[in-house]
């Protein structure tokens, strides 16, 4: 038998965190980065990695103390397995936490795609293993994790590593590389997208 406060406890982690908390949160996880002399960026993590697995050998951006990263390493794992618990163990009973716009979803089904009110667009060639190998995946999935790493790597940071920690710690390449990321998205989203997704789909 659960403890009726667990029960009550687990409904309201379940529930999407309204500006007020979730951002005072990762305002003091900031604080704390800080603080003990880290910055966070998710990116960062596959540095560590290849060097981990001896990429130090083929190139002098490998070469570093990426033991001392392994923090890092363990905030990213720490995302996965908290997405992967929160996903399965503290879905909400009640709404849909998966709630995209109504101009999203109009937008979308204009364009070709088969999109249900308050539902995640599911395009099967954006994620599925059997679409890699056709010339769609191969656009998509490879051609896009290419363009963000790379965009990553010549930003020399990602989006977390940016706009969270690099505007924490009021650095002004931060603040250029965020500048760039929005302009990015809205040119992606709103002379790209259309244009290219539906000839792809």
């Amino acid at each position: 038998m659960v403890p009726e406060f667990l029960l009550h406890l687990k409904e309201i982690i379940s529930q999407p965190w309204p500006w007020y908390v979730a951002g005072p949160l990762l305002a003091i996880l900031m604080f704390m980065l800080l603080y003990f002399g880290h910055e966070f960026g998710i990116s960062e993590n596959f540095r560590i990695m290849c060097a981990a697995d001896g990429a130090g050998e083929l190139n002098e951006f490998f070469k570093f103390d990426w033991v001392s990263g392994g923090w890092n390493l363990m905030v990213a794992l720490g995302a996965v397995f908290g997405g992967y618990l929160a996903a399965h163990y503290f879905v909400p009973t009640t709404g849909n936490i998966a709630h995209v716009s109504t101009a999203t979803v109009n937008s979308l089904n204009q364009m070709g795609f088969n999109v249900e009110e308050g539902k995640v667009p599911l395009v099967p060639y954006f994620y599925d293993w059997q679409y890699l190998f056709t010339w769609r995946g191969l656009l998509i999935i490879a051609g896009g994790g290419f363009l963000v790493g790379f965009g990553a790597r010549y930003a020399g940071g990602c989006t977390s590593g940016h706009a969270i920690s690099g505007l924490s710690a009021l650095q002004l390449p931060s603040l250029i590389a965020v500048i760039g990321f929005f302009m990015g998205g809205l040119v992606m989203t709103w002379l790209i997208f259309p244009l290219i997704f539906p000839w792809i789909h």
